[in-house]
């Protein structure tokens, strides 16, 4: 339980740290900032820390509703990692700090994914359930190629035509990160399954 407000806490204090750093440096844009998958998936595990901390507490057994809720943030810091690793470590993003782009791209990943499979879920998951995973990602894909043309902005270059060849180029990749969404996202709930509890 402690650990999991410890993490909690320290992804807020990352996020708002690298946001007052931006600040002072005067090149803080909040919607941009917040159009990264990285900060959005960061937020939404810490979020998911803190609830689950409070159903602990509370001694109050997880819907499977809560479990998919949880499962979507493991996966979407699992990708966050995955995607850092294998795609951006060389590419300048807004988490400059060092300790900052740490916590968030290696110490949370790690730590969500190890919480899920220390603490499983408590209802048994299927693959039908688990799509709904990939709901909030394809929302993001969306809203960046929407906004990317008209901010001239893009979060980050495999999702700038100009960058990647042009939409070729970004379908090819996205359809790659769709492909990890999947395999991740079935790998996590057979681990679930095969070590969950009956009792959290």
């Amino acid at each position: 339980m402690g650990t999991r407000l410890f993490f909690g806490g320290l992804v807020w204090a990352a996020v708002v740290y690298q946001a007052w750093a931006l600040h002072n440096m005067g090149t803080l844009n909040p919607i941009n900032y917040f159009s990264y998958f990285t900060i959005l998936s960061n937020v939404f595990a810490a979020t998911i820390f803190f609830i689950s901390t409070w159903y602990l507490f509370s001694s109050r057994k997880p819907t499977r509703s809560d479990d998919l809720i949880r499962g979507a943030s493991v996966l979407y810091m699992l990708i966050t990692g995955v995607v850092y690793t294998l795609l951006l470590r060389n590419y300048e993003v807004s988490t400059d700090l060092a300790w900052v782009n740490s916590v968030l791209h290696y110490i949370m990943p790690a730590v969500v994914v190890l919480d899920w499979l220390y603490q499983p879920q408590l209802n048994k998951l299927s693959f039908k359930q688990a799509w709904v995973w990939l709901v909030f990602p394809l929302f993001y894909l969306v809203y960046s190629l929407i906004r990317g043309p008209i901010a001239h902005w893009y979060p980050y270059p495999f999702l700038n035509p100009a960058q990647v060849g042009g939409y070729g180029g970004v379908a090819l990749y996205c359809l790659a990160i769709l492909v990890g969404f999947v395999v991740c996202g079935w790998l996590l709930m057979q681990a679930g399954n095969k070590l969950r509890r009956h009792v959290l």
